[in-house]
């Protein structure tokens, strides 16, 4: 194994992170394993080229989870979004939408410490009627949840964007993470396991309403 100085001129001369070149080596000086899984990174939501979406949607196959309040800005800036899904899911792909319960006192906590004035269960039950078409594909499932947030989540198969949300801001003025995930125990797993944890602790929206509006 060479020595640290030695990786990080190796890694400069060929323009790779340490940790692809040798797996499990990159400590710092606490000891704690650091992670070049951020691939990218926006100072806002709203900073993020449209084509970064784009191509994640395009290129998911496996798995596509989507965890937030509302949410609405991504059916709304993807309106072919149903038809693109619903052609995926009949190639295998599982679509997993966590979306805060309308109903809950969390988002109306949320509504009032964003000034939103009422509308944010209204904005919930407009992205799930975007997706109406395709609630009846059995790859597709949406769930509300009622726990606090404190960042939305975007996975695309070993990629995710990642909104750590900010006191009081809306969600195109929180930063934007752009992960690639590179083995079980990086920052992208841990993101993961939150979605895991909350999806665990959600539930459909058919089965609480007989319906989807909730």
């Amino acid at each position: 194994m060479p020595h640290p100085r030695h990786r990080w001129k190796i890694c400069d001369l060929l323009g790779q992170a340490e940790e692809h070149l040798w797996p499990g080596v990159g400590l710092g000086a606490s000891g704690a394993h650091h992670t070049p899984e951020i691939v990218a990174a926006f100072a806002h939501r709203a900073d993020a080229p449209s084509q970064l979406w784009s191509g994640m949607l395009e290129r998911v196959r496996t798995n596509l989870d989507l965890l937030g309040y509302a949410m609405l800005f991504f059916p709304e800036q993807h309106p072919q979004l149903a038809r693109l899904l619903e052609d995926k899911c009949a190639g295998g792909l599982r679509v997993r939408i966590a979306l805060a319960d309308p109903d809950s006192e969390e988002v109306a906590a949320r509504d009032r410490l964003e000034g939103l004035g009422g509308t944010l269960a209204g904005r919930i039950r407009s992205t799930v009627q975007h997706f109406e078409p395709i609630l009846s594909n059995p790859g597709v499932e949406i769930r509300y949840h009622g726990v606090p947030l404190y960042n939305a989540l975007y996975r695309f198969d070993d990629q995710m964007l990642v909104t750590p949300y900010l006191y009081r801001l809306h969600g195109y003025q929180h930063p934007l993470l752009q992960l690639k995930r590179l083995g079980p125990a990086g920052i992208f797993e841990s993101y993961a396991q939150q979605f895991e944890a909350i999806w665990a602790e959600s539930h459909s929206i058919l089965a609480a309403s007989g319906g989807p509006h909730g």
